[in-house]
């Protein structure tokens, strides 16, 4: 199977030489310079399995474009970025980003990641609960949990998931009662290559129960247990 590869980046040297590379890779490679032209190609439905964003664009950044991306489409992201600044990639991953790498960086670490990210969005997309392997979907209240669309629907309305927070509540549901600390949790979560001390699964937590619960200042279903991690309580 080509898998079709978006790049968003007004760098055109960039372009040429990740032309070159992924072409030679066998994977289909389109372009586009500004932040608005790369959404135009998303909501389109222009074939794309994955997009490489930079921040730095000449319209709107990248940020403004992820999340312009986040509300037409889950196809998966990886963020570039020339800054060492490490709230850049908390942001990233709070808008939706699936992974991050920060320029310069090589090509083939850029390939790497990207065939890395595909292969978790398929699991997720066929993995269903390990407590119940058959379901694609399971309902808790008003919420019910879609594994296989990743979507949540709470009181009739849909709520899309990404592929990160997908997988980090399927391993604290299929752990029902058990608290999982950050590493477990993130061994669970299809073996996602985050850095723990950037409490990044901290950001996803948050997001999740945004999404889930009624009030996630008060969270009925994943609890915070101190000095030991996350746990599912429903």
């Amino acid at each position: 199977m080509t898998h079709r590869i978006l790049i968003i980046d007004d760098d055109k040297a960039l372009q040429a030489l990740l032309r070159d590379y992924f072409e030679e890779s066998h994977l289909e490679v389109a372009f586009a310079l500004t932040g608005l032209d790369g959404i135009k190609s998303v909501a389109a439905g222009t074939p794309c399995d994955i997009v490489v964003l930079d921040i730095m664009l000449p319209d709107i950044d990248g940020f403004e474009t992820l999340k312009k991306i986040r509300a037409i489409s889950q196809v998966p992201v990886i963020m570039l970025t020339a800054r060492e600044d490490q709230a850049d990639r908390i942001i990233g991953l709070e808008l939706g980003a699936d992974d991050y790498m920060h320029k310069p960086f090589n090509p083939r670490e850029l390939l790497a990641r990207i065939k890395a990210v595909l292969r978790r969005a398929t699991a997720s997309a066929e993995a269903a609960p390990v407590s119940s392997p058959s379901a694609c979907a399971m309902v808790f209240g008003s919420v019910e949990i879609d594994f296989a669309g990743r979507v949540l629907r709470k009181s009739g309305r849909e709520i899309a998931m990404t592929g990160v927070e997908t997988d980090i509540l399927n391993a604290l549901i299929s752990h029902k009662g058990t608290p999982l600390t950050r590493d477990r949790l993130l061994d669970l979560a299809s073996g996602r290559d985050f850095e723990t001390f950037d409490r990044s699964i901290d950001v996803h937590i948050s997001r999740i129960r945004k999404k889930l619960e009624d009030d996630p200042s008060a969270p009925r279903y994943i609890k915070t247990v101190w000095g030991k991690g996350y746990m599912w309580a429903e």
